[in-house]
């Protein structure tokens, strides 16, 4: 599955542009002395999220060293909202210009999405960037899922950052990463979160489940019937839930996944909306701010419950299919041992939970003791820790030693092509 329109023409014409430019840099730009460093993340989409923060760290830092840029879709417009400077189209000559004159690179999902669209088919022509892959997640929650054309993507990324050493173990022994191209430097997007701050009053609750590539192209009867569609809905339409919201002057705001995007309409239904509850599209909201102005988090499997673990704020975990998600996708916690929230199975124990939390009056997170054995820093530098190792002459020099800096090994999981690529596998 592709997570754009693909079309063929397209491809075509940017393959013809592709080699027109790296010709013109083989020609051209030899003896070239810039140090360039292209960004991109969010399928080019928003400017959120980690590689957006690490942008703005090496804009405000970095400036006067090397030329940054940021790679964005040109169909999206926020680059005048943000004042993003060296704001470049994707998909433009100038686009796959600089990826062949970038000393470096830095992506958040993936290189064809992120850095260059059609790049998986040459990316063997690139061999002068170094090439670093920022997570947008601790990657704990869900076994990775890579499709076969992603391999020669990830052979090619020089650095794969870890957010603490529980990371780093998984990528190394679950991953096969060699440990040469694993580098420990914390979650970029940590740097404009408050560590240890739990909220002094109760005031919004987010809603925010993540997605599941076995309900992907479900008819809409199929998807209704679906135990995620019963479950979330029964949720909101819970006349408790309603109580508990006006009661306590709760805020609930909704949002999905951005890949259950398709699926938008069907919980948009009338009938339980109340005054208290909000639905928001993906596109509509910056997570960032979600995060900083929320004060719990009901979730399921969702990398931003790190988040809320790392402010310290409660969380619950409705974990309703887990023996269909362990199943389909697998998980590297012990879902019924290793979460760091309350754990509800059932709609009752969601709503016995957030009751408790709301009458109980404290709003830390229970579970927070357990922040350090997934978290390595809350010093907000994780940026800084970042720029030193993927900028370090010296980390460079370190990695020499092995005989191909981009050599990994060959056995990932593979998936079929109906399943949804590694790098968005949140």
């Amino acid at each position: 599955m592709r997570l754009k329109d693909h079309n063929i023409i397209l491809e075509y014409w940017c393959s013809i542009k592709i080699w027109v430019a790296y010709l013109i840099v083989k020609i051209f730009y030899r003896k070239d002395r810039e140090t360039i460093v292209l960004v991109g993340g969010n399928l080019g989409e928003k400017y959120e999220d980690n590689a957006a923060v690490f942008h703005r760290y090496l804009v405000n830092n970095y400036s006067d060293q090397m030329k940054i840029y940021w790679m964005y879709d040109p169909k999206f417009d926020y680059i005048n909202q943000y004042s993003i400077p060296h704001a470049v189209p994707l998909g433009s000559f100038r686009n796959y210009l600089l990826f062949f004159r970038a000393s470096y690179t830095v992506h958040g999902h993936s290189i064809i999405y992120d850095l260059a669209p059609f790049m998986d088919r040459y990316i063997f022509l690139n061999k002068k960037a170094e090439m670093l892959h920022i997570s947008h997640g601790i990657e704990c929650f869900k076994r990775i899922l890579i499709q076969k054309e992603d391999i020669p993507l990830l052979k090619r990324c020089d650095y794969f950052n870890c957010a603490s050493n529980y990371e780093y173990e998984i990528k190394r022994d679950q991953w096969k990463m060699p440990e040469e191209k694993l580098i420990i430097t914390g979650m970029a997007r940590f740097d404009r979160l408050p560590p240890n701050e739990p909220p002094v009053h109760m005031k919004r609750l987010l809603l925010m489940l993540t997605w599941r590539e076995w309900l992907f192209d479900l008819s809409e009867k199929e998807f209704k019937e679906s135990e995620y569609f019963q479950a979330t809905v029964g949720l909101l339409k819970s006349e408790e839930l309603h109580s508990l919201l006006t009661d306590h002057q709760l805020e609930l705001r909704v949002i999905l996944h951005p890949f259950m995007k398709k699926y938008e309409d069907y919980f948009r239904m009338d009938g339980y909306m109340n005054e208290h509850m909000s639905f928001f599209s993906f596109g509509e909201i910056l997570v960032m701010d979600e995060l900083t102005e929320a004060d719990m988090l009901i979730t399921d499997y969702s990398s931003i419950s790190w988040d809320f673990l790392y402010m310290n704020k409660p969380i619950i975990f409705y974990t309703f299919d887990q023996q269909e998600f362990l199943s389909n996708r697998g998980s590297y916690l012990d879902l019924d041992k290793d979460l760091y929230g309350y754990k509800a199975n059932t709609q009752n124990e969601v709503l016995s939970y957030l009751s408790h939390v709301l009458n109980d009056g404290k709003y830390d997170n229970p579970y927070f003791d357990k922040a350090e054995n997934y978290i390595d820093f809350f010093d907000q530098q994780n940026c800084e820790r970042l720029a030193t190792e993927l900028f370090s002459k010296h980390y460079v020099t370190k990695r020499t030693g092995s005989k191909d800096k981009h050599a990994l090994a060959d056995n990932f999981p593979l998936v079929s092509n109906e399943a949804v690529q590694y790098n968005c596998n949140k």
